[in-house]
């Protein structure tokens, strides 16, 4: 059985897609861009602050899902440029200890939703 998870504190989906499922004690959120909530626009003066949008995103996702960072056991990071892959790292890393942090992979694309520069998912079990 599957429990969709919505939160207002989290950008709405813009197509036929949920910001999250959980079923059982695992969650699978959708790939979040950093698109500010309160003000429906874009951060993109930044890499870094775009990546913390992103992030700031899912933690919003996971909240909704009584989860933390801590739960989180796979991530999936979509980026358009390799070359920004330390800055995107070094705010990603921010949100896990790196002792127990999730398995992850990043892949550099030709193109992501709206042309962002990052986009992340995660899958975190309770």
């Amino acid at each position: 059985m599957k429990k969709i998870i919505n939160t207002p504190n989290a950008p709405a989906p813009i197509g036929p897609y949920n910001q999250a499922v959980l079923t059982g004690n695992t969650l699978y959120t959708s790939g979040q861009i950093a698109i500010n909530v309160q003000s429906g626009e874009l951060v993109l003066d930044s890499i870094s602050s775009e990546t913390e949008q992103v992030m700031q995103n899912l933690k919003a996702l996971l909240q909704a899902a009584d989860m933390t960072f801590e739960n989180v056991i796979k991530s999936s990071i979509f980026i358009s440029d390799m070359n920004n892959f330390g800055q995107i790292n070094e705010i990603y890393g921010k949100y896990f200890d790196a002792d127990t942090a999730p398995a992850r992979e990043t892949v550099e694309v030709a193109n992501l939703p709206k042309f962002v520069n990052v986009e992340i998912s995660m899958i975190a079990v309770k």
